[in-house]
Parts: C-alpha cells; sequence; structure tokens
C-alpha cells in the first residue's frame, strides 16, 4: 500500500537581510560592521541598562558605564575584522571584544558613539 504524502507546507519567507555600516580604523587595521536597526525592545533594555535599572543595586557608575559598552556591542556588532582577520557570530565577537586592548575598547567606543549619534540620535551614549 502507498503511503501518502502530505502537501508541503508553504516556507515563510526569509526576513530581509538587516542594513549594516562599515566603519574603518584610522589606521586601517580594524573594521567594524554595525547594525542600522534595533527593536523597540531592544532600545527599551539599553535605556534601564543606561539608566542603572538592570544589574546589581551595588553596581557603581562605571560599572553601568562598561555594561552600556558592551550591550551596544552586542546588539548592533555584525563582523569585527583585526589585521585581516574576521571574527563574526555573537559568542566569538563577545570573546573577542572581552579580550580586546584598551586602544581597541577605545575605538569600538567612539563608532558606537558616532553610530548611535547617526542611526539613533534619541538613544543615550555612553
Amino acid at each position: 500500500m502507498a503511503k501518502k504524502r502530505k502537501p508541503k507546507k508553504p516556507s515563510a519567507p526569509k526576513a530581509p537581510a538587516l542594513p549594516t555600516v562599515p566603519y574603518a580604523s584610522p589606521d586601517g587595521r580594524m573594521t567594524l560592521d554595525l547594525r542600522c536597526s534595533m527593536t523597540p525592545k531592544t532600545r527599551l533594555l539599553y535605556a534601564e541598562t543606561v539608566g542603572g535599572e538592570i544589574g546589581q543595586a551595588a553596581m557603581t557608575r562605571e560599572d553601568v558605564w562598561h555594561r552600556a559598552v558592551e550591550f551596544l556591542f552586542e546588539r548592533l556588532v555584525d563582523g569585527w575584522s583585526v589585521d585581516g582577520v574576521p571574527t563574526t557570530g555573537q559568542k566569538a565577537l563577545l570573546a573577542r571584544f572581552r579580550v580586546a586592548s584598551p586602544d581597541e575598547r577605545a575605538w569600538i567606543r567612539t563608532v558606537l558613539r558616532e553610530h548611535l549619534a547617526e542611526w539613533f540620535p534619541e538613544m543615550q551614549a555612553p
């Protein structure tokens, strides 16, 4: 007896690729690709993070500032290349960020501030 096949369900349309903007360091060693959109929920979570509402009560102003930078890095960075070595994927990017040199972190903060000013002017930059 032949087995009846179920009709194929139409596949859900793929979400469009979100636009990114590349930023290059002045010395040309690094590039960051940053997303140009954030959901309303992400914006709310960021506002709570910057306001110190998320986290431990004993967090200092500096702790909140570092967490805000890391939050933006997690949500906005789509790719990071250092000396021609690309890093992609959420876990790999965050791991690379956590071992970044002070100069690399300073450049990333500058780029994040510039990107927020251009694409998300209503959001407070860290």
